[in-house]
């Protein structure tokens, strides 16, 4: 078992640095709701399917992301407060290649 350290900054501006598996097949949507940075129901609303864009954050880091879906870029083409380095919590899966990564989590809309 391997896990990597994620920074995340929260709506509030507050910085949290956890420890997420890399052998559970988590999405970075998870991790924050497991983690309880942000407040119940406001993360993660449709459950991970790239439908609600609640879970947008700012990738703030130099790594190597898989490119977005069509249907991750279809919802964030609907988001609001969409910035070039956008993506969904949901659609980034926890893997060994992102120990370090830094997000920000996007307003709620």
């Amino acid at each position: 078992m391997s896990d990597v350290t994620l920074h995340i900054t929260d709506r509030r501006g507050e910085l949290h640095t956890v420890e997420a598996p890399t052998d559970m097949n988590m999405n970075l949507m998870e991790v924050i709701r497991s983690y309880e940075i942000e407040a119940e129901g406001t993360v993660g609303i449709c459950g991970g399917m790239a439908m609600c864009a609640s879970c947008q954050c700012y990738v703030e880091s130099d790594h190597e992301l898989d490119e977005a879906s069509d249907e991750e870029e279809a919802m964030l083409s609907e988001a609001f407060h969409v910035k070039e380095n956008s993506r969904l919590g949901c659609q980034i899966p926890i893997t060994e290649a992102l120990d370090g990564l830094k997000v920000t989590v996007a307003p709620e809309s």
